[in-house]
């Protein structure tokens, strides 16, 4: 497949070069807005809903599971219906919408209307994140893994700048205040990606659009073990039935994680405050958001010495370890050292999982990977909803177990995982680059 170069493309005029990193920075406002701000927030606010406004842990994780679901509505409509990602109308309207949630926050006490104000923030944040990908992968696909990679450091960027927010707010105001805060944060940071180049208009056939998108999430961890090349047609006589396994257990895991991450995601900051009441629980989050800029694009570098399965499983097994130490030990170093674990790994298992399903070739590996992914996260506040009369503690154990759990699974398959796999295409077989291509590609792209 040739691709025309996008070095040089036009950015709002004709013939006027746009810059990769300029391109990265628009993504990185868009995911900073639409997850790390709009979907994230609701963490550190949390605990000061609960003291300020009343609201009882299991209405705190019934919120939580609104915006999961309205997540999985707006990614189902990106699936469904393609052309929208390509709509820069969408995109603004989405950022609005969600800008709008997050000030209206404060203008009620009633929990149904919360429901639904946190069910349309997570319908405009899949939306936002969608368009996001897409433009991502639509023109930076020729340049190295750690560009796309920084972008999706703007969900950590957000998280970071949200959770700074309320910590610095909380001595001297309330939960409104800090839900108004984010809104405005929310719109600074809409304005930034206001004008974000999006998706290419088509001009190949659906077949050729598929195989370039999967290329360039291939292209996300190039490693040492896919440096031997077999045969077209012997991958092309064994791919149907060898790669079933391996999805499944991939599937599996990744759906699992879904379920302990949010758990995490959600009450972290509640389970270190109600045990270290203060800042700590809020200087944690920030932490977080931080540990979470360059893990995407660190783990991307680190694929070029390790496989996938491989990286995934450590990824995994060291965020069941983070999750696990506020309420196993507690104390502020373990919320610390805590926080820095979960905020260097949640994303990073997300791109390896979907890198992963992509070198796989199972059909549909990514939009079954995203739906298992979502429904883990709406199932995780209700599995441990019953369990936060008795504190958050217990969430956390329960949300790391499943993480273990979710690295077993990535451990099988890691067994006779087929490293060296030639991708067979309609087109033409396209074959994994060693890492001494991918360096020399890399470096030729700088």
């Amino acid at each position: 497949m040739s691709v025309r170069p996008l070095r040089a493309s036009p950015a709002g005029s004709a013939g006027a070069p746009h810059s990769p990193w300029r391109h990265v920075a628009q993504a990185a406002a868009a995911l900073a807005a639409g997850m790390g701000v709009g979907r994230f927030v609701y963490t550190p606010i949390l605990p000061l809903m609960h003291a300020g406004a009343g609201l009882s842990a299991g209405a705190g994780a019934n919120l939580a599971t609104a915006n999961y679901i309205g997540y999985l509505l707006g990614a189902l409509v990106g699936i469904l219906a393609p052309a929208l990602v390509r709509s820069r109308a969408l995109l603004r309207i989405s950022l609005a919408v969600l800008t709008g949630t997050l000030a209206a926050m404060p203008a009620t006490h009633d929990t149904a209307v919360w429901f639904a104000l946190r069910l349309s923030a997570g319908v405009a944040s899949a939306l936002i994140f969608v368009i996001a990908v897409s433009s991502l992968l639509s023109h930076l696909r020729e340049y190295p893994a750690h560009l796309p990679g920084w972008a999706f450091g703007g969900v950590g960027a957000g998280i970071a700048l949200s959770g700074l927010l309320v910590l610095v707010l909380r001595p001297v105001a309330d939960w409104r205040a800090a839900w108004w805060a984010s809104a405005a944060l929310a719109a600074v940071l809409a304005v930034a990606s206001w004008n974000l180049r999006l998706e290419a208009r088509p001009t190949t056939t659906q077949a050729t659009q598929a195989t370039q998108a999967t290329q360039a999430i291939q292209a996300n961890a190039d490693q040492a073990h896919e440096a031997t090349t077999v045969t077209a047609a012997a991958a092309d006589s064994s791919h149907a039935p060898r790669t079933h396994r391996w999805f499944t257990a991939l599937f599996a895991s990744y759906t699992l994680e879904g379920v302990g991450y949010i758990i995490a995601g959600t009450f972290l900051v509640a389970a270190i405050e109600q045990s270290s009441p203060g800042p700590l629980g809020g200087g944690a989050w920030v932490l977080v958001g931080l540990a979470a800029v360059p893990s995407s694009a660190l783990w991307a570098r680190l694929g070029r010495r390790w496989s996938r399965p491989d990286l995934l499983l450590a990824a995994l097994v060291v965020q069941a370890v983070g999750i696990a130490l506020p309420a196993l030990i507690g104390g502020a170093p373990a919320a610390l050292v805590s926080a820095v674990l979960f905020g260097a790994t949640f994303i990073g298992v997300s791109t390896l999982a979907l890198a992963t399903g992509a070198h796989l070739e199972f059909p549909g590996s990514v939009a079954l990977l995203t739906a298992g992914y979502s429904v883990g996260q709406i199932l995780g506040p209700l599995v441990v909803a019953p369990l936060l009369h008795h504190g958050y503690q217990q969430a956390l154990v329960l949300a790391a177990s499943v993480v273990l759990v979710a690295a077993v699974a990535a451990a099988v398959l890691r067994i006779g995982f087929p490293h060296h796999m030639v991708v067979v295409r309609a087109t033409a077989p396209v074959r994994q680059p060693a890492p001494t291509e991918s360096a020399a590609d890399a470096g030729g792209h700088r």
